[in-house]
């Protein structure tokens, strides 16, 4: 017997709807009654609660609403703070982080050689660190390119790059790049701070002049039309063309620096070759200059309190950071360490102890101000509506002495769960090692 068409699209219809079911809605998750460390315009909430919807922070406050249904996290006695940013790390790279063949390496990307493996992204996130900007080595005038990884542990090598975030560059000054720990050794030009003065010169004209090829030919090639002939293009130079992207402004540039003569030196060698630097690296002798570097734009991101292991590092002090801050500039508090770059929290407390940072201001040393030298500050570095939902629950304040982390969340996903942690530690060895065999 012939079905009639009308039942034939009905039967269709009907197991097309029964095949595939409408995916479950998003209820997010409350995290609730705990102090809430926005590092934002609302400071600091208590008993506070923070919902997190497709991995971004869809609300916070104290009178948030939460629906029947929605899973809930007690965080009462608890500290919220925005997932941790390590503004110089060199975490996950594979096979060593310098390139010294040459003065100038724009060419090399830390990117290419992530670990997504490194049980060091594991480690940091127990410290509450969600972010990192992995810098090539010191050992060059001009560097390799950066790569700002989210530690999304368990995803592999592309699932860790910060997608949005701009590219950036590693410059380095002194005594790194004129070798003078280095030796005996291979010599190589630079040998003097003057002469790192002129590579960074030199190699932004050979740029520019670079650019003014590649634009020629551009104009040539629109003038010719669809029909006409087309003229060979210049040699691609990967190197000219990351420096060309400095000179565009589609590049940060994140400089290694100790003393204060140098700093000087290449903010107004940047500003006459018509570029900025995003941030000074170390920049142990920033109080000296604060001024200068706050009127350049530029940020700093430096240590608490590490100095006198090499001369340059000889004239640093604690107040640094505070110094800097009270002049205006952008400062954060970074590592250059695996171990450090997992007690974050307590390198903003010493801004609190030896320079009297006011605690919001110090916690944005390692969340905020870190977030734009990164230029992400509009996804990461506080707890804002339509930010992603990289959160550091504490089990007390940070800045104590007995602060650790809890719980870590990168983009709405739990990553550290210390009760957890501790339970896998006392599974069995056949366990934990893959089964017996």
């Amino acid at each position: 017997m012939k079905r009639p068409a009308a039942a034939l699209a009905s039967l269709t219809l009907s197991a097309t709807v029964a095949a595939a079911p409408p995916p479950p809605a998003d209820k997010g998750v409350a995290i609730m009654g705990g102090t809430i460390l926005t590092a934002g315009e609302a400071g600091t909430i208590e008993k506070g609660t923070l919902l997190i919807r497709g991995g971004k922070i869809a609300a916070v406050g104290q009178d948030v609403q939460v629906a029947v249904g929605v899973p809930v996290i007690d965080a009462t006695g608890r500290y919220l703070v925005p997932g941790i940013i390590d503004a110089h790390s060199h975490t996950a790279i594979e096979g060593g982080v310098n390139e010294c063949t040459d003065s100038v390496t724009a060419q090399v990307r830390a990117a290419d050689v992530v670990d997504h493996r490194d049980v060091d992204i594991y480690r940091q996130l127990a410290g509450g660190v969600t972010t990192i900007n992995v810098l090539h080595g010191s050992c060059n005038t001009i560097g390799g390119q950066n790569a700002v990884l989210k530690l999304r542990w368990g995803q592999g090598p592309d699932g860790l790059v910060f997608k949005d975030a701009p590219r950036g560059i590693k410059f380095a000054l002194g005594e790194n790049v004129k070798r003078s720990n280095f030796r005996p050794g291979s010599p190589r030009y630079p040998a003097t701070r003057m002469g790192v003065e002129v590579v960074i010169r030199q190699a932004f004209r050979e740029a520019r002049e670079y650019a003014r090829e590649w634009e020629e030919h551009e104009k040539t090639v629109k003038a010719a039309g669809p029909r006409g002939v087309k003229p060979m293009a210049p040699r691609r130079d990967l190197q000219k063309e990351a420096l060309r992207e400095v000179l565009a402004g589609r590049m940060l540039v994140h400089a290694h620096c100790y003393r204060s003569d140098e700093i000087l030196m290449l903010i107004r060698l940047a500003e006459e070759l018509g570029f900025k630097i995003r941030t000074f690296q170390h920049v142990l002798e920033g109080y000296k200059v604060a001024g200068e570097i706050a009127r350049h734009g530029a940020g700093a991101s430096t240590f608490s309190d590490w100095w006198a292991y090499k001369m340059e590092a000889w004239d640093a002090i604690p107040y640094n950071a505070a110094v800097m801050q009270a002049k205006g500039v952008r400062v954060s508090l970074n590592s250059d360490s695996n171990e450090l770059a997992r007690r974050l929290y307590w390198e903003a407390a010493k801004a609190v102890k030896y320079g009297g940072v006011g605690e919001d201001e110090a916690l944005k040393m390692i969340t905020l101000h870190p977030a734009w030298q990164l230029g992400v500050e509009q996804r990461v570095g506080s707890l804002e509506v339509g930010k992603d939902a990289d959160i550091a629950i504490f089990n007390t304040h940070p800045f104590a002495p007995d602060a650790r982390v809890e719980t870590t969340i990168v983009d709405g996903a739990i990553l550290f769960d210390r009760e957890k942690d501790l339970a896998g530690r006392a599974r069995p060895p056949a366990e934990t090692s893959g089964g017996a065999r």
